[in-house]
């Protein structure tokens, strides 16, 4: 096993994990989530009545004893300013604070590179997020396998279709323990349906002595070996820290989660409850459709009371204007100071702030932009795919297309116009019917 020459912290097991640290990525990750990414950064763009990383921030608050969350990135420290300040009065229970990274240092070098701020009160445990998750963050459900496990880390992962499963890391593990045995990035033949979800659990002392081990590998090794950039991952292909000299980057994914399986207790907790990636635009349409279906269980306030016109779950923001005879979902969600006209119909999609839907037009299995205006008698629709599914496209007359529609921010589309299938980008404006098409 690996040794550390970083201070070693006692682990106490009875001890719950004081910090939770969330990955948000930076922007020249999120080039997947276009056009909705070129108005809002993604952690922030609204699913289901809230930004997707406020998800993440309301599952560490039901961890007793966590009081420190740290978001770590590299956008601009301007960008999540109004946030964490809005977010600190919500949720009084956390210290929230954003470290931006000098330049994209990978979800590992992240850690790395601010262990000391990660290291302060000596924790001996913490969560690690990735914000572009969606799912109900068993977080107490890890803690508890990892105190019965004595573990040094645990992943969350959850069994998905054998067809899907290579987009992942995928994880072997012993049925009967769950001791991870075996742990491969994106395998290029089928090892396991059992996949990485994002959210893992790590001893303190175990994480850092892996990293630490990982750079100095890299260090020691007669010449740089650089990953290809992919879009998924970020193009990330930069320098880690001091200690690491070439032009390269630590992925926890990549380059350490197969060490832990060798070297450590590395444990994976099965969730059995919904999950999905937030990495395309079309991928926050089921993402809102899931957190709005829990927030339905779990009977919250938010949610607009079902009757004739209102199909659950859907969420109205208060200061939205939707005309009574206008029917809604089910999993609809309407942003600030939108207007929804007499006779609308909208199913299965996100209506963004200041929107104007007017009267008896249609919108299904979509996402209207920011002040994008929908004309009487229109219809913007997508294609429906299986909520659990992870395939975000459809194939029409051969042809590979998005599932979902996508209007950018003030775009407007004609009175009795119809948009099918379509990503749009900002400011544009559309008089006649279109299908299958980017428009640029």
């Amino acid at each position: 096993m690996a040794t550390n020459s970083l201070p070693m912290h006692h682990r106490t097991q009875t001890g719950s994990p004081t910090k939770a640290i969330i990955l948000v990525g930076g922007p020249s990750r999120g080039t997947r989530f276009r056009p909705l990414s070129l108005d809002v950064p993604k952690p922030l763009f609204d699913i289901a009545g809230h930004p997707i990383i406020w998800h993440c921030l309301r599952a560490v608050t039901k961890v007793q004893g966590i009081r420190d969350v740290i978001l770590v990135g590299y956008y601009d420290e301007s960008v999540f300013k109004d946030f964490i300040k809005d977010a600190s009065k919500e949720l009084p229970q956390l210290r929230l604070q954003y470290l931006r990274e000098y330049q994209a240092l990978g979800t590992a070098g992240g850690l790395y590179h601010f262990r000391d701020a990660i290291l302060k009160g000596n924790p001996d445990k913490f969560f690690v997020l990735n914000a572009d998750v969606c799912c109900s963050f068993p977080l107490n459900e890890m803690l508890k396998l990892f105190e019965d496990k004595d573990a040094e880390a645990v992943i969350l992962g959850t069994k998905v279709n054998k067809d899907v499963a290579n987009n992942f890391g995928c994880i072997v593990s012993d049925e009967h323990s769950k001791r991870v045995l075996h742990y491969v990035e994106k395998p290029e033949s089928h090892i396991s349906n059992l996949i990485n979800c994002g959210v893992y659990l790590f001893s303190t002392d175990a994480i850092f002595s892996a990293i630490k081990t990982a750079t100095k590998k890299r260090t020691d090794r007669p010449r740089m070996v650089s990953y290809p950039s992919a879009e998924d991952v970020g193009s990330y292909n930069l320098d880690v820290d001091e200690e690491s000299s070439g032009n390269e980057i630590l992925r926890l994914e990549q380059d350490i989660l197969s060490d832990l399986a060798d070297t450590k207790q590395f444990y994976v907790y099965e969730t059995k409850d919904f999950w999905r990636q937030i990495k395309t635009a079309g991928s926050a349409v089921p993402a809102s459709a899931l957190y709005l279906q829990k927030a339905f269980q779990s009977q919250s306030e938010e949610l607009a009371k079902p009757s004739a016109n209102i199909l659950p779950p859907v969420y109205i923001h208060p200061t939205a204007t939707v005309d009574a005879s206008a029917k809604l979902g089910p999993h609809v969600s309407v942003g600030p100071r939108a207007t929804i006209g007499a006779g609308v119909r909208v199913k299965e999609s996100i209506i963004l702030e200041d929107v104007e839907i007017k009267h008896d037009a249609c919108v299904l299995y979509s996402i209207i932009g920011w002040g994008s205006a929908v004309g009487a008698w229109a219809r913007v629709e997508g294609t429906p795919t299986p909520l659990g599914s992870h395939v975000e496209s459809v194939v029409k007359n051969g042809v590979k297309v998005q599932s979902i529609t996508i209007l950018g921010k003030d775009c407007s589309v004609k009175d009795e116009v119809r948009v099918q299938n379509c990503v749009c980008l900002p400011n544009k404006e559309l008089k006649r019917d279109v299908a299958n098409e980017v428009i640029m």
